[in-house]
């Protein structure tokens, strides 16, 4: 229940615009008259208002076929008062007509969910006279509806009339689910009584290989030239439910196999907390042919691994960046938290797009694909159109406010078969915690798409966002908590297994959905969970440093605005820190009072001037309205890269430029962190000896005389009138500057 005391989990698809349409359910036939000398009948179904014609599949001598078909007319598109419903059957030279039923379009009823679905009813058949015929019996319904009823996602429509029947299935909408990840843990601790392929000599490089899938990791060759070497190395992978998987356990030696072992996913003990399960021993088996094995199974003692196993629930496996993920939620179903909130997209429609099939005399067949948390949506293709109007709403579970969603636009390349990929048009991210609760976001958002000749604008998308918050208490509770599960933090994941991680979560999520029907293919995965983010690009490198540079600029900001008070600027602002100063020095119990006050005040006067509307993805903070042609084929440049050497070169020159600057500024930082840590470690004997004896002095002077009264001098002269100032640097910044660091020290 929300606070109000309503129900906030019902969807009442209220955020889009009723879309009538006109649909038509085949269910059946029986009895059906023969037509063909033979006696057997080829039955399809034909269903037709105006110049609009759908067809179902048809049936080899069958009389009693069963279809379940729907077909949806767009009310504002019908061109005839008419639905005729015919019978016929399928023949080489002609179709004959079976039958036939109409239908007046002002008689159809109107259904609006949640009402029950319309019964269908057997209707007899007429002959082209409009008269009964002695046989044959078909089951229809027939209703007005909108696009919220449960027949529209699976219709055939109108407005993919020309489309075949092998490609009808990619333009329909669709609801997708990512498989639940696990992160895999194997510890590979030693191996015991090795038989080298060379019984000659010992095992002098051995290694161990794990495979799981299409993950496969080695250890590093054992230190120890022995037929019992140790490794003591963790490795870690992505396993997925059901488990159907194998591990494959292999110890080489120089290239060669000498021992495998076969273990399956689903007998490895899921663990929720840090406590590890204890390790085992795998007996290793020769892979080699019968004989040998024979052989082995004669010996006394086999080969053996000692490995530690465990599949880890209590962790998120990040699938997404973490700075921008839609969940953070633990495997495990009994560590999730429960939901605080419903969020609501109405995706509406696009506006101004590129035609993206120019080149083949077409526009653009254009659909949206929205993911948040392990839920996927797709919207219905709409064909050779640059103003598309889908007006479709989905609701998702929100356990987490300080996610993002991420809604992309794409044209569909497989209208008319073949293996194109579909192509991107551009994608939006809303973060869920910048959303007011219960208020409806209507805006058009600008889709981006940076290529390799530069950022293009292909059109704008218009959505409605609405986050309804059903547990406030829940919500604000989680400010104080981490946004990874506790997991992370207990035993964290080594940084060099993460990016990897990552990239492989990636895979298997688009692997599973590209074997949907109608498949959610790579190119939409990879677009949609950004699987190049951590590729190197100077653009984003430039992007980096300008927000670094625009925090900076605020500190810089508050910097001159004291120097200002303290070279007296504006005398009345001055003069009021003066006063503001001398209060705090008798009072300092008020120091913490006023500073706190500070920020509720400019809290409230930046109130005036919130946000109104959602972020969106924006150009000139990525630096991609003014990047460099060159810049940008670097960045869509492939890993390793195929460019010539001459390129080649000349960007690795120009990263050596841009390395030498930073490594300027990171020497320069250096310098300044040895400078303080050398103030005590008489590198510089007279200046330590100073320093001591001036904190000396000082130690004395602050017990003797009141701290309010030192404040008070240390604060009156900061703030002294510029009169009494000199243009050279004060005695302590010369002092530092003094202290010796160990950039001498430098070959």
């Amino acid at each position: 229940m929300g606070y109000w005391g309503r129900d906030k989990s019902a969807s009442t698809y209220d955020m889009v615009e009723p879309m009538n349409f006109l649909y038509v359910s085949v269910v059946k036939a029986m009895d059906l008259p023969s037509k063909d000398v033979s006696g057997s009948l080829d039955p399809y179904v034909e269903v037709k208002v105006g110049n609009y014609k759908g067809v179902t599949k048809h049936f080899e001598k069958n009389q009693n076929p069963v279809w379940n078909s729907v077909f949806a007319f767009s009310k504002e598109r019908l061109q005839s008062s008419l639905i005729e419903i015919t019978v016929k059957d399928r023949d080489v030279s002609k179709d004959d007509f079976v039958g036939k039923v109409v239908f007046d379009v002002p008689d159809v009823p109107q259904r609006v969910p949640p009402d029950s679905p319309l019964a269908p009813q057997w209707y007899k058949l007429l002959d082209k006279k409009g008269e009964l015929i002695k046989r044959g019996d078909i089951m229809l319904a027939v209703w007005m509806g909108t696009q919220a009823d449960e027949a529209f996602p699976d219709a055939w429509h109108s407005d993919a009339h020309n489309v075949s029947e092998q490609s009808l299935s990619t333009t329909r909408s669709k609801v997708y689910f990512s498989p639940k990840l696990y992160y895999l843990r194997v510890h590979v601790f030693a191996a015991q009584d090795l038989v080298p392929a060379d019984k000659s000599r010992p095992p002098t490089d051995a290694i161990v290989r794990v495979e799981v899938c299409n993950q496969g990791r080695t250890t590093r060759p054992s230190q120890m030239k022995s037929v019992n070497p140790e490794w003591n190395e963790e490795l870690m992978y992505v396993a997925w439910e059901p488990f159907d998987e194998l591990i494959v356990v292999s110890v080489e030696d120089n290239n060669v196999t000498i021992g495998r072992v076969f273990i399956p996913l689903r007998n490895v003990k899921l663990t929720e907390t840090s406590k590890m399960p204890d390790a085992q021993w795998f007996a290793l088996q020769k892979p080699a042919a019968a004989e040998d094995q024979i052989e082995m199974k004669k010996d006394k003692f086999a080969s053996r691994v000692l490995l530690r196993l465990s599949i880890d629930s209590g962790y998120h496996v990040l699938d997404e960046s973490a700075h921008f993920s839609s969940d953070l939620q633990p495997a495990a179903n009994q560590l999730r938290k429960p939901s605080v909130g419903i969020l609501e997209v109405g995706i509406l429609s696009a506006r101004n797009l590129q035609a993206m099939k120019a080149k083949d005399g077409k526009l653009t067949d254009a659909y949206c694909v929205a993911k948040y948390g392990n839920k996927w949506v797709r919207t219905r293709t709409l064909l050779d159109n640059l103003h598309p109007v889908w007006n479709e709403q989905y609701t998702w579970e929100v356990y987490d406010s300080c996610t993002v969603i991420t809604i992309g636009v794409f044209d569909n390349c497989h209208i008319s078969g073949g293996d194109a990929k579909d192509q991107r048009i551009g994608k939006v991210r809303i973060r869920l915690s910048t959303l007011e609760t219960d208020r409806v976001y209507t805006h058009a958002y600008p889709l981006l798409v940076l290529t390799p000749s530069g950022l293009k604008k292909n059109g704008e998308l218009h959505l409605a966002v609405r986050f309804t918050c059903t547990a406030w208490a829940n919500m604000v509770a989680q400010y104080g908590k981490p946004l990874l599960p506790k997991m992370h933090f207990v035993q964290p994941i080594h940084i060099k297994h993460v990016d990897l991680l990552r990239h492989q979560a990636i895979n298997i999520v688009a692997g599973k959905l590209a074997r949907a029907e109608p498949p959610l293919r790579n190119e939409i995965v990879e677009y949609m969970l950004d699987v190049d983010y951590h590729v190197f690009s100077l653009r984003r490198s430039k992007a980096n440093f300008h927000r670094i540079m625009a925090l900076v600029s605020q500190i810089q900001y508050i910097y001159t605005w004291f120097e200002g008070v303290c070279h007296w600027k504006n005398p009345v602002t001055s003069i009021l820190v003066h006063m503001l100063f001398l209060i705090l020095v008798c009072y300092p119990e008020l120091i913490l009072p006023t500073i706190f006050l500070y920020f509720f005040a400019i809290g409230l006067w930046n109130f005036r001037v919130r946000p109104t509307g959602p972020h969106h993805m924006d150009a000139r903070l990525s630096q991609a309205d003014n990047a460099h042609p060159d810049e940008l084929d670097e960045e869509f440049d492939t890993f390793p890269t195929t460019k010539v050497t001459d390129v080649v070169k000349m960007r690795y020159d120009r990263m050596r430029t841009i390395a030498g600057r930073v490594q300027s500024v990171s020497a320069d930082l250096a310098t300044q962190a040895e400078r303080v840590l050398s103030v005590l470690s008489w590198r510089d004997p007279r200046a330590t000896a100073i320093f001591i004896v001036f904190s000396l002095i000082w130690a004395v002077l602050l017990y003797v005389v009141p701290f309010q009264i030192v404040a008070l001098l240390v604060g009156l002269y900061i703030l002294r009138h510029p009169k009494l100032r000199y243009k050279l640097p004060p005695v302590p910044v010369n002092f530092f500057k003094r202290l010796p660091s160990r950039s001498d020290s430098l070959l």
